[in-house]
């Protein structure tokens, strides 16, 4: 819940940017054009009206070395062939074998570096890559329109240059995904279709089917039905202290809520924003719904009770429980899987759930001092953030990869769908680990089109399993995401929970304070008989005052105004 040190925030934005990785490169919605195309409401524009042009250069050869793992392209790789016929352009690439550090020491020891490579600090640290925005100004029209408003964000702090064009987190117009993997009220389908599918919107809608269904199936599989289940475990704790923070209508900033026209954070925790939840949690358990070991297991324990089937509810992050959810999937349990629902306290509030991911920065390609004509690299990358090969990264070939339905909209046939499940088909006719690692079109383009198959709702719709479908249907939508409200533009300093407290510091020992208060006192609150909730509750707020809570939040307000004076584009 709470800002992060640096060692935690780091871990977590592993974490993310691991999922984000593989999630792009396996399931980005894409929007290709056609004639009668529809009108796209949002879109992705070219930088230049040749922007899909390509020029074609003298015989060139760029070395890059990547860390990652593969999917290793083949010698004789469609899209590597169509690079070089088309640009002139050799990619010789490198994949990461061992330990990263070990290989960055190695490299940097020695100062053998390839043309271009993926980001490290380490490689900043060694002075090992060269500014690029004066490149960009100069040779790249495209990546300087792409990253034109989050320009001030890709310098250093250190010294004001631009180093690494990030892959990730550059958008254009609405953020609407196909799925869904962050924070939600989740809800067995199962549950859901029981009751005709309904849309809890509150806090007692939700429970009430929760305690409706188990009073109908007090046991799953010969096991006892579980009504909710909690998570408050290592640095995993968002699923007991985030909720409040969502239930009033605010997006995820951690332990603050951040007031969008002031750009100050204030504390939710031990106060009047988060009190009703855990009162209706005390709630719950009094009538035997709570999970009594929610509070005293670890996340194997919790991804174990989750994946027998039996647990019907909880506040959680998707991609926390995905293991769960494909275990679920694999013994063939899809009914006792997840939809996730944005409750509000009350209904006059919007929902902010859904966010907009923030720009990842220190990932991406840079250029290093090894390379004789960067030139050329930067106008190699800058064609390749053009639609025409954007679309040929994400989509493939027309014709082979995906058709254009009459609407002009991309789509696939199951025998195009399956070979993509394909890892040697892919070896041979994508270039997965070149593409997730170089900036990129995310969003819809101009034409309607999503920029990837597994973001165009009607081809992720139909690539979904039958339950899916069924419970999409029964609501009217076609993505997961769809029951989210849409989300605005990020403020420049989103998210505060990524800013770091700094070791030993004052904001960091109250950080840590608040965070084992709330994990000793608020299991207490919950768990105590109702008539012992507000003295449990007085007793935590108590508590809570006496801890330096203001060193905390004058050096996440310093940071966020930071944020605001040094990423806010000029």
């Amino acid at each position: 819940m709470g800002v992060r040190t640096r060692k935690t925030a780091l871990g977590l934005l592993m974490l993310v940017l691991a999922f984000s990785m593989v999630a792009s490169a396996c399931s980005k919605s894409n929007n290709g054009g056609a004639s009668e195309s529809p009108k796209a409401s949002t879109g992705t524009s070219e930088a230049s009206p040749d922007a899909n042009s390509t020029e074609k250069v003298d015989p060139f050869t760029i070395s890059i070395f990547l860390n990652s793992v593969g999917p290793i392209p083949t010698e004789d790789n469609k899209i590597y062939q169509e690079i070089k016929d088309q640009l002139g352009i050799t990619l010789k690439e490198e994949y990461l074998v061992g330990d990263i550090e070990q290989k960055l020491g190695v490299m940097i020891a020695g100062g053998d570096y390839p043309d271009m490579i993926t980001a490290h600090t380490k490689l900043t640290a060694a002075k090992a890559v060269i500014p690029l925005e004066d490149l960009i100004e100069q040779h790249a029209p495209n990546l300087k329109k792409h990253f034109a408003n989050v320009w001030e964000q890709l310098k250093d702090p250190a010294d004001g240059h631009i180093y690494w064009l990030p892959g990730y987190g550059v958008y254009q117009g609405d953020f609407k995904p196909t799925d869904y993997m962050g924070p939600a009220f989740y809800i067995q389908k199962a549950v859901l279709k029981e009751f005709g599918y309904p849309t809890p919107k509150t806090l007692d809608e939700y429970f009430k089917l929760i305690e409706d269904y188990a009073a109908k199936y007090p046991e799953i599989d010969g096991q006892p039905t579980i009504g909710y289940t909690s998570l408050a475990f290592d640095w995993r704790d968002w699923g007991l202290r985030n909720a409040p923070q969502h239930l009033a209508g605010h997006p995820n900033d951690g332990g603050v809520l951040v007031d969008p026209n002031t750009n100050v954070a204030t504390l939710y925790s031990a106060n009047d924003i988060s009190k009703p939840y855990y009162k209706k949690l005390n709630e719950i358990n009094a009538k035997g719904l709570m999970d009594k070991e929610a509070f005293a297991q670890n996340y194997d324990q919790f991804l174990a009770k989750i994946s027998s089937g039996r647990v019907l509810g909880m506040f959680e992050q998707r991609w926390n429980f995905g293991q769960a959810h494909d275990s679920l999937v694999s013994q063939g349990k899809y009914d006792r899987t997840y939809v996730g629902f944005p409750l509000v306290y009350d209904t006059n509030t919007k929902d902010h759930y859904l966010d907009r991911p923030p720009l990842n920065l220190g990932t991406g390609f840079g250029i290093t001092i090894n390379a004789e004509e960067p030139e050329k690299i930067i106008k190699f990358l800058d064609t390749m953030l053009s639609e025409k090969w954007q679309k040929r990264l994400n989509w493939g070939e027309e014709g082979v990869d995906y058709l254009v339905g009459d609407n002009g909209l991309y789509y696939r046939t199951p025998e195009m769908r399956k070979q993509q499940d394909d890892v040697t088909w892919k070896q041979k006719y994508k270039a997965e680990s070149l593409w997730g690692n170089m900036p990129k079109l995310e969003g819809n383009y101009p034409d309607g089109n999503a920029d990837g198959p597994g973001n165009q709702p009607d081809e992720f719709f139909a690539n979904l399993k039958d339950i899916d479908r069924e419970v999409l249907t029964a609501y009217g939508f076609k993505t997961w995401s769809d029951f989210f409200s849409t989300p605005p533009e990020n403020r420049v300093s989103y998210p505060a929970w990524n800013i770091d407290l700094i070791e030993g510091s004052p904001a960091k020992v109250a950080n840590q304070k608040m965070k084992d208060l709330d994990f000793k006192l608020l299991p207490k609150a919950i768990l105590s008989k109702p008539e012992k909730f507000e003295e449990v509750w007085s007793d935590y707020v108590a508590q809570m005052g006496k801890v330096d809570t203001q060193a905390y939040l004058d050096r996440v307000n310093e940071m966020l105004k930071w944020r605001v004076d040094n990423w806010t584009s000029k």
